[in-house]
């Protein structure tokens, strides 16, 4: 094995995070930490000294942070992105002279040992870091190195090379006598904060006409704003916009044949009014949508489009470009099938195809497209049937120039492939959330979300429903079964969704028996929605909403704990922010048709809170508060109530004026 610098005694290993040996990037959001730990040491007894080097990508030399030793060789140091954008980070250790020469001092010392010498090699090192410490501090150095030198009381020098002073100066400024470098230098994806934190809100602009019959535009579709922000959300995601292909065009509740009014799927994108890059003429024009945009922003809400790769046999692609599109025996284009599925008004593109880098072209132009007309996000429709390389090609590169746009998978497919589309570069991603229902299912899988390496590239969007998913649990389980999924998804997640006004006015009628399918679907149908109606779930949104803005320990996926509480039916869990201020406990009734009960155990230490005195749990969803003692607490859900509680849990501290409070 050829050695570059045998000098180099320290070892680096086992760095954490790091993603398949730094080949993908951790992702963070501008203003959080990154928490960095190593197994460092060296042969010997000398002592070591680390740290983390880091520094926006392409922006001059390494800011370093120094490294603590936590317990049996590993070390842990931490830096603050504050931008988006690429961070590139390492690890550097080396044996520290002057750390070994102070502790063996101490020692020494102690022992009644004669040390005169050891002043005299201390008094050189300090005298050697003159050239690396600036200003006052290396005047200092030169005194603290000439009064080591002086002979005479001994006990003064001994204090003074033991000093904290001095210690903290030769820490700042280092000796770093052959110093090992970690070999690999490791990237952190920084993204905005609605990267980390949003909520999502699914609208079909066709279906926001004010009469029941009429296809909506998009002025319908900005009156309707309001209505979205009122509830609480962040963003609002519209179901493709472009023209829609006549061609094999699907009718009401995906029949194949059509009738003479049905607007068709608007993922069957294209026609003669245009493709990709196109507004369907009955929603409106390019202007109305770029004023779309302004309104939103203005409403505190940001549009996200979607972003379907397929096109209608109508589309101008099929026609300008057929060697993007593979080919039957027959000469016909092949549709679209899972089958016995078959979607003959879609066409998928040809990624096998030999003209594949002019398509890759065509396909991000389409984004920088939209991203001149205002949008930063876009929910990319089934990404894992499109190549890999692909999107680790086309999101770095928008990125490069666009470092705020935002791409969120919908992904249903393979955990494997859902994370590889995520070390790709994918923002955030669907997951399985929306078919796990019982409390078995939820703590396992969000265990894995949130206390493995996942957590570090995986960023999870939480959907109760879509316009492709009813699932069995809210068609049967009522009012209280949405009420349920809302709360989980968003307490479990820093980010979710819904598919409104679907959801909000609990529709649950499934097309037929063991389908996931809605019944008069707005996939193939125009929809009349009355967003007023008293049973709406829209006031429980807006609350749930306003949690979420009011509690940071919601709005990151960090420290998510699943908690015991005796009973099967019932789910306990806590979220709690960096500063220990903030702990949320949600206990939750997945029963949507029985009252259930159970005592909880909350771990009371990893929240600061006195095992021996009170505390309180106020539960923000009914602003009801309770005074709870110890670890173990009785908690009971009544099943035509509220099915869960939000809880704040609050210490007692005592104030000057001797009264107590909760914080």
């Amino acid at each position: 094995m050829e050695v570059e610098e045998g000098r180099s005694r320290v070892v680096i290993t086992n760095v954490k995070p790091e993603i398949e040996c730094g080949r993908y990037p951790v992702k963070r959001t501008a203003g959080e930490k990154v928490i960095v730990e190593a197994d460092i040491f060296a042969d010997g007894h000398d002592a070591v000294s680390a740290a983390v080097l880091y520094r926006k990508q392409g922006a001059g030399p390494w800011i370093e942070s120094p490294m603590e030793l936590l317990a049996n060789d590993r070390w842990r140091g931490q830096f603050l992105v504050s931008e988006s954008g690429v961070y590139e980070y390492c690890l550097e250790a080396w044996v520290d002279r002057f750390k070994s020469w102070r502790r063996d001092l101490q020692k020494k010392a102690a022992a009644g040992q004669d040390i005169q010498l050891d002043l005299l090699i201390g008094a050189g090192m300090i005298e050697e870091n003159l050239k690396r410490v600036p200003g006052a501090g290396a005047q200092s150095l030169k005194e603290w190195g000439r009064d080591l030198r002086q002979s005479g009381d001994v006990t003064r020098r001994i204090a003074l090379a033991l000093s904290e002073d001095l210690a903290g100066v030769m820490e700042r400024y280092p000796a770093k006598h052959f110093a090992s470098r970690y070999q690999r230098v490791l990237t952190v994806r920084v993204d905005r904060e609605r990267a980390r934190f949003s909520a999502w809100y699914e609208m079909f602009p066709r279906s926001c006409a004010p009469e029941a019959g009429r296809h909506g535009t998009l002025k319908n579709c900005e009156r309707r704003l309001p209505y979205v922000a009122s509830m609480g959300f962040d963003v609002l995601y519209l179901p493709p916009i472009h023209p829609i292909g006549r061609s094999f065009r699907k009718g009401k509740n995906n029949a194949v044949v059509a009738g003479p009014g049905d607007p068709g799927s608007p993922w069957a994108i294209g026609a003669e009014e245009g493709g990709h890059k196109a507004i369907h003429p009955q929603l409106g024009t390019l202007e109305d949508f770029r004023q779309l945009v302004r309104k939103a922003k203005e409403n505190g809400l940001e549009i996200a489009l979607d972003l379907a790769y397929q096109c209608s046999p109508d589309h101008p692609y099929v026609k300008e470009h057929p060697e993007w599109f593979r080919h039957r025996p027959d000469g016909t284009i092949q549709y679209a099938e899972n089958p016995p599925k078959k979607y003959q008004d879609i066409y998928p593109f040809d990624f096998e195809t030999d003209h594949w880098k002019e398509l890759w072209d065509e396909l991000k132009s389409i984004v920088l497209f939209w991203i001149e007309q205002g949008v930063r996000i876009f929910r990319v429709d089934n990404p894992h049937t499109k190549p890999l390389p692909f999107w680790g090609w086309l999101i770095q590169d928008i990125q490069r120039d666009w470092p705020d746009v935002i791409f969120l998978a919908e992904a249903f497919t393979r955990p494997k492939v859902m994370y590889q589309l995520a070390k790709l570069g994918f923002t955030q991603s669907y997951t399985y959330f929306t078919w796990r229902n019982t409390k078995p299912e939820i703590t396992e899988y969000f265990t894995d979300l949130a206390q493995t390496e996942v957590r570090e590239f995986f960023r999870p969007s939480l959907w109760p429903n879509t316009p492709d998913i009813l699932t069995e649990y809210l068609q049967f389980g009522g009012r209280q079964a949405f009420i349920t999924r809302l709360i989980l998804a968003a307490t479990l997640g820093a980010s979710y969704g819904i598919y409104g006004p679907a959801f909000e006015l609990i529709e649950n009628r499934a097309r037929e028996s063991r389908s996931e399918e809605y019944l008069d679907s707005e996939k193939y149908e125009i929809r009349s929605w009355d967003t007023g109606r008293p049973d709406s779930l829209r006031h429980v949104i807006t609350r749930v909403n306003q949690i979420r803005r009011e509690n940071p320990a919601l709005q990151s996926d960090a420290n998510l704990r699943f908690h015991t509480v005796g009973n099967e039916q019932m789910l306990c869990y806590s979220k709690h922010s960096e500063d220990g201020n903030d702990i949320v406990l949600v206990v939750v009734n997945l029963d949507p048709h029985h009252t259930q009960a159970g005592w909880v155990e909350i771990p009371l230490a990893d929240f600061g809170i006195s095992p021996e005195g009170s505390y309180q749990a106020h539960d923000a969803l009914s602003d009801v508060r309770y005074l709870w003692h110890g670890a173990r607490n009785y908690v009971e859900l009544k099943s035509q109530e509220l099915p869960a509680h939000i809880f704040r849990l609050r210490r007692r501290v005592r104030r000057e004026e001797d009264f107590d409070y909760y914080m």
